[in-house]
């Protein structure tokens, strides 16, 4: 009876599988540093001639993050009409300053450019970003061009670009810049991209970027609430990191000689090398990346005045949350400060760390789900500490909480 139960036993058990789904995904390979720390965009928005022309991308820096309490509108969800949290991102958007024109001609091996114009003036910070070392420059960048510009003949030569564009380009694109000295930064110099102009025909295009010259761009003429935007960034660089926190891979028994944090066996005897899809140590994060469809809970208007002269600082006040207060939580966001031109709020996280710059595109592939074309009303938008329990939403409600404390007690004797 022993025997057969032993081999009852012996057929129950089991043994270690030979095979299982790989660690990490291969579709991010290299995983290395990017060249670019602002988020490049590779591919605009498809064009549509017969939108209105309008801009596809915007900049701004990352701010921090909050959380919102909103009712959800889906319906078929289990949490149809209850209100649910959720964390949010606030990126500092103020207006961008377009400053030149670029036009493209279609070519059998892809874009070509054809021309750039350059509007009369350009700021400091913008020109800082054409130098290494602006401060021991000669400072001498665009002076010959913009002396050129303002002239007759200079202006004859901009036209005659501009016709050139409108005859031979079918893609139009402005160069802008960040206002980055509105920000507390410590950066003087500006971020520079080139942001597509859809919809219209050519000329049409060509007029809407000349209108842009004069006035800076806001970011809620760019995108609106309940919208889709793809967000380019620069992630949150690590360094050198193992192989089990880079991959993921499993770590081996506790026993096992010279470190357990490790992969076993990188590869057969042959071919005698180390194939591409083994998990190896090296650098993580700082990678490009690109999150697609991120939905916009709210675009926030900075510290302005009212038609009688008020400074208005609203700009967190919800219907349910009558309260008058600013976005930044008390004490100011955690690395960075606080927030007084326009933002964006966005749902869940972003790439990249705080004062990161990042770029935000119109979808490239619409989201038709339920989820994608929510409407979304907040109820709340917590502004307490992030900088341990914050309790209180306003300074006002601490100190009728908590009352004087005792060195204004002292002041006041």
């Amino acid at each position: 009876p022993f025997f057969f139960f032993f081999l009852i036993q012996k057929r129950n058990m089991s043994h270690r599988k030979f095979r299982a789904p790989r660690r990490g995904s291969l579709g991010f390979l290299p995983k290395k540093r990017t060249k670019h720390h602002r988020g490049r965009v590779r591919s605009f928005p498809k064009d549509n001639k017969a939108d209105k022309c309008h801009l596809t991308a915007f900049m701004g820096y990352k701010a921090g993050m909050t959380h919102i309490v909103r009712e959800m509108d889906r319906t078929g969800s289990k949490a149809h009409k209850k209100e649910v949290v959720e964390a949010v991102t606030v990126i500092e958007t103020p207006p961008m300053i377009v400053f030149g024109i670029v036009g493209y001609t279609k070519t059998p091996r892809g874009l070509r450019q054809l021309t750039t114009v350059f509007k009369e003036e350009l700021s400091e910070s913008c020109i800082r970003r054409f130098y290494k070392n602006f401060a021991g420059s000669k400072k001498k960048a665009f002076t010959k061009y913009l002396a050129n510009r303002n002239t007759e003949e200079g202006k004859k030569n901009f036209e005659s670009q501009i016709a050139r564009m409108a005859k031979y380009c079918q893609v139009i694109r402005i160069l802008a810049h960040t206002q980055i000295e509105k920000l507390n930064l410590r950066q003087k110099k500006a971020h520079i991209m080139e942001v597509q102009i859809n919809g219209g025909s050519v000329q049409d295009k060509l007029e809407f970027a000349q209108g842009l010259f004069a006035e800076p761009v806001a970011v809620d003429t760019v995108f609106t609430q309940n919208e889709n935007l793809d967000v380019i960034g620069a992630s949150k660089g690590r360094g050198f990191e193992g192989v089990t926190h880079r991959w993921g891979v499993k770590k081996l028994p506790r026993k096992t000689h010279k470190g357990l944090r490790k992969v076993a066996c990188i590869g057969a005897w042959h071919p005698a090398n180390v194939t591409f899809q083994v998990a190896r140590a090296g650098q993580n994060g700082y990678h490009h990346r690109t999150e697609m469809n991120k939905k916009v809970y709210r675009i926030g208007k900075g510290f302005h005045k009212d038609q009688e002269g008020n400074l208005v600082t609203n700009n967190a006040r919800c219907e349910a949350d009558a309260t008058d207060k600013a976005i930044t939580p008390m004490g100011g966001f955690p690395h960075y400060g606080e927030v007084k031109e326009d933002f964006v709020m966005l749902k869940g996280s972003t790439v990249g760390v705080k004062k990161r710059v990042i770029t935000l595109r119109k979808a490239c592939i619409l989201d038709t789900s339920r989820k994608g074309q929510e409407e979304i009303t907040l109820k709340f938008i917590d502004t307490s500490s992030k900088f341990g329990h914050g309790r209180f939403q306003t300074k006002e409600e601490k100190t009728a909480f908590m009352g004087k404390l005792k060195r204004e007690l002292k002041e006041n004797q």
